[in-house]
């Protein structure tokens, strides 16, 4: 399982954004480009449609990260909680998988380019920032020829694992880690959309004047 919250920022409130993060974590920014290809099953597999993610890092090729996203957690549990918990599979495979899939029956149905930086550390729980922006392929499988889809805005992502039992204390500390983004962006259940901060713009030049000031 993972807890989930999603977010938009502008594009050029982003290096005040990592500035705030690096001085959040205490760890730098990794360099994000992956290459994500989204596959649905046909119906030899079944009456019940499931998706699967192939993402390649294009920093490092190889393996292939294996991505199955499932439901998510539903009941008055859920509802309390200000972030989305799911069920998610993950595993490692050459590039050699997407024909493995294309064999099983599944077909392409889009693939996108994410292009920015992500943060991982530890607080509370084991939590990953991802800023980025989203780039649709002209071609396919053409990652050299893409096409903003958030022009203007970046989409950030903060995540962690989770289990069964421990799900209400892992949302809890990403809940209490978005609190300290707030003024630049607004984070909440993926598909709840919340738009720009008002605040971000001054947020932004506060951050940037101090440089971030000292790990929290």
């Amino acid at each position: 399982m993972e807890c989930v919250v999603q977010g938009i920022i502008e594009t050029q409130h982003v290096e005040a954004l990592e500035i705030l993060l690096q001085g959040l974590c205490g760890v730098h920014k990794e360099h994000l480009r992956v290459h994500e290809l989204y596959l649905k099953s046909g119906p030899n597999l079944g009456h019940v449609t499931s998706e699967v993610r192939l993402l390649c890092n294009l920093e490092h090729p190889e393996p292939w990260t294996v991505k199955h996203v499932g439901g998510a957690l539903r009941g008055a549990g859920a509802e309390q909680i200000s972030v989305l918990v799911r069920n998610m599979v993950e595993s490692k495979a050459s590039k050699n998988v997407l024909r493995l899939f294309y064999a099983l029956g599944y077909k392409l149905d889009h693939e996108l380019l994410r292009v920015g930086s992500a943060f991982h550390f530890k607080r509370g729980a084991w939590i990953t920032v991802t800023v980025s922006s989203i780039n649709k392929m002209l071609k396919l499988h053409a990652i050299d020829d893409t096409m903003p889809v958030t022009l203007g805005i970046q989409v950030v992502e903060v995540t962690a694992p989770a289990t069964s039992e421990n799900y209400s204390e892992v949302a809890a500390a990403v809940s209490s880690f978005c609190e300290y983004l707030a003024p630049l962006l607004h984070l909440s259940k993926p598909g709840v959309s919340t738009g720009v901060v008002p605040t971000a713009a001054a947020a932004a030049a506060s951050l940037m004047s101090d440089g971030g000031g000292t790990t929290l």
